[in-house]
């Protein structure tokens, strides 16, 4: 059975930072590209984040580059975001997602590119 199970929010004042983290299971892990995804209060899902199946190459949208890192281990099948700089419009549930596809890189929040999400860890950017 997929599992995909993040870990690691939590309030945080602007200008912090958090880590988080997702630990997957039941699936080869290094096999697949895996992206982050947000959803802020009362507005749809916005993605965040990717990165390949090696750890080499990283995607972020335009609202979060050089704040977050995206990051893997294979070895222990765990998907990390290093957040910086947080600030108050980083609010937001996110999730992990393992797109359907081994290898292919998601940059998007279409439901059918992934098939298995976590159940979210919600981040509070707030003074």
């Amino acid at each position: 059975e997929v599992q995909l199970v993040e870990s690691g929010g939590g309030l945080v004042q602007p200008g912090g930072s958090l880590t988080l983290s997702c630990a997957a299971s039941g699936f080869t892990f290094s096999n697949y590209a895996m992206s982050w995804v947000r959803q802020a209060p009362g507005k749809g899902l916005e993605w965040v984040s990717a990165i390949n199946t090696g750890g080499v190459r990283s995607y972020y949208t335009d609202s979060v580059k050089g704040r977050f890192t995206i990051s893997r281990d294979n070895a222990k099948n765990t998907l990390y975001l290093q957040m910086n700089s947080l600030k108050p419009e980083d609010t937001a549930v996110y999730y992990c997602a393992k797109p359907k596809v081994p290898y292919l890189v998601v940059r998007t929040t279409t439901r059918d590119e992934y098939d298995y999400w976590g159940q979210g860890t919600q981040v509070t950017v707030s003074s």
